[in-house]
């Protein structure tokens, strides 16, 4: 679907245009094209290549989408790819892409599987002409600027959510609900890792070195994207660190609830074993004990039974095992 295709010429919007009539403005000096799409279909794609003259691998790597964040140079054209991670309806956290070609005098945006457009960012860079005066450039430092600052909340609410555990490891009984809780915000954690990271990577490549021709006016601002993503990436890694200590503390403390469960199992069993075994030792009707023919035998063996289990009970409740 074609959301937008706008002409600008030295930092203006010139106009709304047709696909038909992109190639007419690409000639135009001092003007470029800005168009966008959504979940572009294979002709729409085609259509794009044909009027930008696109590289066909780059072109491949849009029609099959699920490609890792990256940034790669075809001769004077840049073209990336950027994970957009958002919460769906239910609050799963779901994953889409968005793929930049950037050119002297174009920049396509293509997005999939995510509801979050880029009209505000269209609406800032029009508010900011000075700017836009850098070109294509400019655009595709504004269009990754809102994908990274998307990563923010997402970190936020990650944390939050880490805290939460956090506060209930303590809690008897709730062991096993902490871990399984644990796991899937680790694969949560590792699903904007994998989004971060690379882009973070690839984004060092615009500001240092030999940098692309059409960053080379905007060195400054994807600096300070490379600068926020390398926040997030230092937080996720703490979250990440994190979970594996809360983890191993939820374990342990699963361990000594276990433990403190056997010793009073333990204990119980040794109080009873003792009862037993003066029941055994009564029970097992010998004609010749005394103690079957003493008027108070019965009533002296209960209170000999009871007795010896209080003094195990009190031990062991002294010891800490009951």
């Amino acid at each position: 679907m074609l959301i937008n295709c706008v002409a600008y010429e030295n930092g203006t919007k010139l106009a709304d245009i047709t696909v038909a009539e992109i190639s007419d403005y690409l000639e135009r000096p001092g003007c470029f094209v800005w168009v966008a799409l959504r979940d572009p279909t294979d002709a729409e794609l085609g259509q794009m290549q044909e009027e930008f003259d696109l590289h066909e691998l780059a072109v491949e790597d849009a029609r099959h989408g699920h490609q890792r964040p990256k940034i790669e140079e075809y001769g004077d054209m840049l073209f990336a790819v950027m994970h957009l991670i958002e919460y769906s309806p239910t609050d799963e956290l779901v994953q889409g892409e968005v793929m930049v070609f950037v050119g002297p005098n174009f920049v396509l945006s293509a997005r999939s599987n995510s509801t979050q457009g880029f009209l505000g960012v269209r609406a800032r860079t029009e508010r900011e002409p000075e700017l836009l005066q850098h070109g294509s450039g400019f655009v595709f430092y504004a269009l990754m600027d809102a994908v990274v600052d998307r990563y923010f909340p997402i970190v936020d609410a990650l944390e939050t959510e880490l805290e939460a555990i956090e506060g209930q490891i303590f809690e008897r009984g709730a062991g096993r609900a902490n871990i399984e809780r644990l796991y899937e915000l680790k694969r949560r954690v590792m699903m904007v890792r994998h989004a971060v990271m690379p882009l973070m990577d690839a984004a060092s490549k615009l500001f240092g070195g030999r940098v692309p021709r059409v960053c080379s006016k905007t060195v400054e601002y994807f600096r300070d994207v490379h600068d926020h993503l390398a926040r997030i990436g230092t937080s996720i890694d703490a979250i990440r660190e994190t979970i594996g200590t809360a983890i191993q503390v939820n374990l342990s403390a699963v361990t000594i609830e276990e433990s403190e469960t056997t010793k009073r199992l333990a204990a119980w069993a040794g109080i009873f074993a003792a009862a037993t075994a003066f029941a055994g030792i009564w029970g097992m009707n010998f004609e010749h004990m005394p103690e079957l023919d003493w008027k108070y035998g019965y009533p002296a063996a209960l209170a000999l039974i009871a007795g010896t289990c209080a003094l195990l009970y009190r031990k062991f409740r002294r010891a800490g095992w009951l």
